[in-house]
């Protein structure tokens, strides 16, 4: 898998398209990503000592790695990873711009 975790990222379909945020988690032996405000999910909490009154919390849910792209904030533009090997070492490149990620 070609994204990581604090990857710039641009979700390319679903209800959040067009979004452009940061991965927060990756599943690789899932090939799932958690990115930071897509894919928002409601839980009911029970009231609890600590949280008498309960309430409704909101939290991120793992989407698919084929639904988002690495976004190249200095190109704008969603773009796919290649890996290049430079001085003997490989480095991840974006696929338009030819210029090394982070």
């Amino acid at each position: 898998m070609k994204i990581k975790k604090g990857d710039k990222v641009q979700v390319i379909t679903g209800s959040d398209k067009g979004t452009v945020a940061e991965v927060k988690k990756v599943f690789p032996k899932e090939n799932k990503v958690i990115v930071e405000g897509v894919n928002m999910k409601k839980k009911h909490l029970k009231p609890t000592q600590e949280q008498p009154e309960g309430g409704i919390a909101e939290f991120e849910h793992p989407i698919h790695v084929s639904n988002v792209m690495a976004y190249d904030a200095k190109a704008k533009k969603a773009s796919r990873i290649q890996y290049k090997v430079e001085k003997g070492e490989k480095v991840r490149v974006y696929a338009k711009s030819g210029k090394a990620v982070k």
